[in-house]
């Protein structure tokens, strides 16, 4: 009898483990929060202001020019540095995305957020063998930072709103 029940928790961790590796989530878990119930963007167009916008909508953040705070963000700016010694075969490198940002309430000019710059990084090997999954890796990479740093920021933004 502790056999079996040991067999079926045993099967019951593996799957559980299985599904929460490949992504699975229930329904009602992790749904974002409203950030802030109402913000407006400045600053260039790029895909990490589309990101983050598309982010605070879906948070429930209604994103307009006539806001009472401004979120301002900077130019993103994307740095590679080798960590590999090796001229050849599969190398490392570090990717890492810096964007700088600020949060200002319209009615005063007030500064909640001033100068503020959010940095993510991460590691990734490629290879000289094959140049076009190499592009490939390097732009993927590029659009996970940016999913992270628009998670973080959002995280800030929570925080501000809380406080």
């Amino acid at each position: 009898m502790q056999r079996r029940t040991l067999l079926h928790l045993g099967l019951a961790v593996g799957a559980s483990l299985a599904l929460a590796g490949c992504g699975f989530r229930l329904r009602g878990l992790g749904t974002p929060e409203a950030v802030l119930p109402e913000l407006a963007l400045a600053g260039p167009e790029s895909d990490f202001s589309r990101l983050t916008a598309e982010r605070l909508a879906s948070a429930g953040t209604r994103v307009h020019t006539g806001a009472p705070l401004v979120l301002s963000l900077g130019d993103e700016a994307f740095r590679e540095r080798r960590l590999s010694v090796l001229e050849s075969g599969p190398r490392e490198v570090e990717l890492e995305l810096s964007v700088p940002f600020s949060v200002q309430r319209r009615s005063d000019g007030a500064y909640l957020l001033d100068q503020q710059r959010l940095e993510v990084s991460t590691r990734v090997t490629v290879s000289d063998d094959d140049l076009l999954s190499q592009d490939d890796i390097r732009e993927e990479t590029r659009e996970q930072l940016r999913r992270e740093a628009a998670d973080r920021l959002l995280d800030r933004l929570r925080a501000l709103a809380d406080a």
